[in-house]
């Protein structure tokens, strides 16, 4: 399947959902982080730890690190990420957080072409 026109670019998509069992832990790592940054300008760091301080969702976007998911992937160099995190409502026994689930449909409109 390696023609011209296939891209060498890939898009990984992950969803996580985190319960965070010890909100002063996350913080006091997030912190520790932003402290060991010897490279982060006084008004970034000043800012960064008021938000990590302020919001748990906010602390794990310090903490967790797309790249990290894939350093040890051999032939696989990360491009660009983002990311982010945000406190949510989430009910295990809802249909709306079905793992199974497709979230537009594109997979079956590949299946059907392919």
């Amino acid at each position: 399947m390696s023609t011209p026109e296939t891209s060498r670019f890939v898009r990984l998509r992950v969803e996580l959902v985190l319960e965070v069992e010890d909100a002063g832990a996350v913080t006091g790592a997030a912190l520790g982080r932003i402290a060991d940054d010897a490279e982060m300008p006084a008004e970034e760091r000043k800012h960064a730890e008021s938000a990590v301080t302020e919001d748990t969702a906010e602390a794990l976007a310090y903490l967790v690190d797309p790249f990290d998911l894939v350093r040890t992937v051999p032939g696989v160099e990360l491009a660009q990420a983002s990311w982010s995190s945000e406190q949510i409502e989430y009910d295990p026994d809802s249909p709306d957080w079905d793992l199974d689930e497709d979230d537009d449909g594109e997979d079956d409109e590949e299946e059907a072409v392919g």
